[in-house]
């Protein structure tokens, strides 16, 4: 089989000139400070989404970053969102533990003040007989 040069030259001189045309779509749209998408590009230039997702990458790029829907930007913003996350979590964790050492602390008085409450009331049934303090208590 032979390949004809002219056919190779033409799909390069294509490519080109589709991402000519495609520069030229999303300037002309910043500039009319018309709403941009790759959709929107893919139809005004003739041709499909799918197109510029997958034989134009750069030109995806360029339309995301401009309407401010870069990976990159995405990927930084989810970032920071997790970040401060993360550092409400361990403030968190931080009031939690001192809350489960006060926890402890009052159920240990709480169970002294039990034991005290129940002394009482059998002394005052006459069930036991209180003995005085030590001296220097």
């Amino acid at each position: 089989m032979k390949i004809e040069p002219s056919r190779e030259h033409a799909g390069a001189r294509s490519r080109s000139k589709t991402l000519d045309a495609l520069n030229k779509v999303i300037d002309g749209l910043v500039a009319g400070n018309e709403k941009l998408s790759i959709a929107a590009v893919a139809r005004i230039a003739g041709v499909t989404p799918g197109l510029i997702h997958n034989t134009y990458p750069a030109v995806a790029e360029r339309i995301r970053t401009l309407t401010g829907k870069s990976v990159r930007a995405q990927r930084d913003l989810k970032h920071q969102a997790l970040m401060r996350e993360k550092e409400k979590n361990r403030a968190l964790r931080i009031e939690n533990e001192k809350l489960l050492a006060d926890l402890a602390r009052v159920a240990s008085v709480n169970q002294r003040l039990l034991f005290e409450i129940a002394e009482m009331k059998a002394v005052s049934n006459g069930k036991l007989v209180a003995l005085p303090p030590k001296p220097g208590k």
